[in-house]
C-alpha cells in the first residue's frame, strides 16, 4: 500500500506498457514534445475532462473529469468519463436513491490497437474506482476518435495482473531514477519523443567499446 506522497500518474500506465523508455523520459526526466497526434489527443481530452458537465440520461449519470486513486497501485489520475448506471445490485451513490454500478470510459484519439496499453490504462481506472467506491467493476469502454466507436473492455484477472506488474515496475524505475535503453521500432515513427529519445544512438558502438576494439586490433 503506497502513501499519497508516492502516487505516480495513472496515465503513465499507457506510456509504460507501450514503451518503458517513453515513460521514463516523460515521468522521470520531465521531457515532452508535441506533434499533431498529441495535440489532437489533448483537445479530445480537454473536452472529455470538462468537470462542469454532469449529465443525467434516464437511469444513467455521466460524470466527466473524475479524480481517482489507488493505494494498492500507488497511482492517481483523472477519468475522462465515468458512467453510473442504476442497478438491482450495486453500491450506494451519495445524493442518489437506489443502487448503482460504475463504468469508466477512456477517450483515445486514434483507433483500436493490437497491444494492451490502452486497455491497461482503462483497467487501472477501474481498479481505482473499485478501491474508492468499495464495488466491483467488470467492464469499461475505450472510445476511439478516429473510428467514432466504443470498444468494450472486460476487466479480467490477466489484465489486472498486468496493471499490477506495470505499477510495480513504474515505482521501481522511479525509485532508482533509471531511464531504460530502447531499440528502434516501427512505433517510434509516431512517437512525439523520437527526437529526444534517439533510440538509434544506443545501437551505435560506445567510445569505450571502440577504444577496446582498436587496442585488441593493434
Amino acid at each position: 500500500m503506497y502513501p499519497e506522497d508516492e502516487f505516480l500518474a495513472l496515465s503513465g500506465i499507457q506510456h509504460f506498457a507501450f514503451c518503458r523508455r517513453q515513460w521514463a523520459l516523460i515521468h522521470l526526466e520531465q521531457q515532452w514534445s508535441e506533434n499533431v497526434l498529441t495535440v489532437q489527443g489533448s483537445l479530445m481530452h480537454a473536452r472529455a475532462h470538462d468537470g462542469s458537465i454532469r449529465e443525467r440520461r434516464g437511469d444513467t449519470i455521466v460524470v466527466r473529469g473524475l479524480r481517482v486513486h489507488s493505494h494498492e497501485l500507488g497511482l492517481a489520475g483523472v477519468c475522462d468519463v465515468v458512467e453510473f448506471h442504476r442497478a438491482e445490485a450495486g453500491f450506494s451513490l451519495a445524493g442518489e436513491e437506489g443502487l448503482w454500478s460504475v463504468v469508466p470510459v477512456e477517450y483515445k484519439r486514434g483507433k483500436a490497437k493490437f497491444h494492451d496499453a490502452d486497455r491497461m490504462q482503462l483497467c487501472a481506472q477501474a481498479m481505482c474506482l473499485e478501491e474508492m467506491l468499495c464495488c466491483d467493476v467488470s467492464e469499461g469502454f475505450l472510445y476511439y476518435g478516429k473510428t467514432h466507436s466504443r470498444e468494450p473492455v472486460n476487466v479480467t484477472l490477466d489484465l489486472r495482473d498486468a496493471v499490477r506488474d506495470a505499477a510495480r515496475g513504474m515505482h521501481d524505475l522511479y525509485a532508482r531514477g533509471h531511464t531504460p535503453h530502447s531499440k528502434r521500432r516501427n512505433a517510434c515513427r509516431s512517437c512525439s519523443l523520437q527526437d529526444v529519445c534517439l533510440p538509434a544512438s544506443f545501437e551505435r558502438e560506445t567510445v569505450e567499446a571502440y577504444v577496446r576494439r582498436r587496442l585488441r586490433e593493434d
